[in-house]
């Protein structure tokens, strides 16, 4: 095993605080000689076969698995990950120095590999959100360096590269048509095996450059309903169950039960493109209509609070640099115009959430009908625009941890997790705007021009920014409780 480099590189720039920094389960420091397998209930099974370039890129990321040259820290700065440390060498390029890494099938991590795995990256169709908007390639410099240029200056870059889409992998898994991170990865924790969308096996890498892992290995299960997720932690059939429902919270035990402040705002998303919401007056109405505040206290029983805007009160720098939106159209009578809401249920509240505001909006004049499935199921219908509107649930600095990249990947005309099918050449200037700036200061007054801009066509409507609820057994220590919701399990967490 390699003894652990653990050189700390200071992280370079657009730092956004927040209110629910990382925080530990327990101390992380005693060693034990094999350690147990962990149990974990997780909400949504993978969606893509583990493609590390769409939702599974995050599953793949709390589970310990996949790694990116950059991490985000406590604070939301690039740190150190894959890369030991990187300098900017003008504006469209950045030199990445490589730590000494190994693959969890034995080859060595070398800058071939990682530009390679970057420009598989770059090839993704469809586009992995943190790439959105951008163009950049990568070369091998030297014997352990990476340069990576982008095509306009991208000051964001050492954030963009912190995205779970953006993960390093062995040239094994890009052998064949479907990428492939199983055993090919560089993360303290390996899958071995995949039943489905049920079930995954992860073994220890005790090749791991951060240390050896704690626990000997995970059994993860997928579990989309959150009733019986809340089940298997109180029956002793799993040591750790994700996104517990607030419906369930109370009946856990205190000491099994932790909150953590999100990043996460639950919004109503309207479809701009087609059917009813496609009129700027509809949508107004829709938004007039909803009533934030009655699903904080009645829906998530406090443990949310009223939106506010795509960015909540997690992103502590936000409110002093809102803007009220203007120019928006003057809502007009629904007159019984019939419109379908989508959600998923993968989030137990989300249905809920939609019949609350199908109540709300029928009281507003309109004739509502729900369409709840797992979230597997309704992706892509919903990009494709085949609903008036959506329900869903979003970590807004998930992605790339910079505010600027969801705005262009959720609400530009390029955006490539657009489900509001938003293009207006308005917000596209203002998110444009918002890219060049490179003073943290700046582009976080940018990133809240180019909100106002979005909130002002009334294509998303912030209903609630959310906290988290993690179910965890007394007996595990080292869990990761995190506001963007990338990292769960990692080298210290053990039971």
């Amino acid at each position: 095993m390699r003894s652990p480099r653990r050189r700390v590189v200071a992280g370079l720039l657009l730092a956004p605080v927040l209110t629910g920094c990382f925080a530990s389960g327990g101390d992380t420091d005693v060693d034990s000689a094999e350690g147990s397998r962990l149990r974990v209930a997780l909400a949504f099974p993978p969606a893509e076969n583990f493609s590390p370039y769409g939702a599974d890129a995050t599953l793949l990321s709390r589970l310990g698995v996949t790694e990116g040259l950059t991490k985000l820290d406590a604070n939301g700065a690039a740190a150190p990950a894959l890369a030991e440390s990187w300098t900017r060498e003008n504006d469209r390029n950045w030199l990445f120095t490589l730590r000494e890494a190994t693959f969890q099938d034995g080859t060595e991590v070398t800058p071939a590999t990682v530009a390679a795995a970057l420009t598989h990256a770059t090839e993704a169709e469809p586009v992995t959100a943190a790439l959105s908007g951008v163009t950049l390639t990568a070369k091998k410099s030297g014997d352990r360096q990476v340069r990576v240029t982008t095509e306009d200056p991208d000051p964001a870059l050492p954030l963009r590269l912190t995205s779970p889409g953006l993960a390093i992998l062995s040239a094994k898994a890009y052998a064949a048509e479907r990428v492939n991170p199983v055993g090919t990865a560089t993360g303290p924790f390996e899958v071995t095996k995949v039943t489905g969308t049920t079930a995954a096996t992860l073994d220890r890498f005790d090749e791991y450059w951060g240390g050896r892992a704690q626990a000997s290995g995970v059994d993860a299960r997928f579990i989309a309903d959150g009733t019986a997720r809340t089940n298997a932690l109180r029956t002793d059939q799993v040591d750790l169950a994700e996104a517990v429902p607030v419906s369930q919270a109370s009946t856990l035990d205190k000491g099994t039960r932790h909150e953590t402040a999100t990043t996460r705002t639950t919004s109503l998303l309207l479809n701009t493109k087609s059917g009813a919401f496609k009129d700027p007056k509809l949508r107004a109405a829709a938004r007039e209509a909803v009533d934030g505040s009655v699903l904080a206290k009645d829906v998530y029983e406090g443990y949310a609070d009223a939106g506010a805007g795509i960015f909540g009160p997690a992103v502590t720098w936000a409110a002093d640099k809102r803007l009220e939106p203007s120019g928006r159209a003057k809502a007009t009578d629904p007159d019984g115009t019939s419109v379908t809401i989508a959600t998923y249920d993968n989030r137990p509240e989300l249905p809920e959430v939609a019949q609350v505001l199908q109540q709300q909006l029928q009281k507003a004049g309109f004739k509502v009908k729900l369409e709840v499935r797992e979230y597997s199921r309704l992706e892509s219908d919903a990009l494709a625009g085949e609903f008036d509107a959506f329900v869903g649930a979003r970590n807004s600095l998930l992605d790339t941890g910079d505010p600027v990249s969801i705005l262009a990947s959720d609400f530009s005309c390029a955006g490539s997790y657009n489900l509001a099918l938003l293009c207006d050449k308005k917000v596209d200037r203002a998110v444009a705007a918002a890219e060049k700036e490179s003073d943290t200061a700046k582009r976080q007054q940018a990133a809240m021009n180019a909100e106002a801009a979005i909130l002002a066509t009334d294509a998303t409507v912030p209903l609630v920014h959310q906290q988290i609820i993690t179910g965890v057994a007394t007996s595990v220590r080292g869990v990761t409780y995190d506001p963007y919701e990338r990292t769960l399990i990692g080298t210290g967490t053990r039971r």
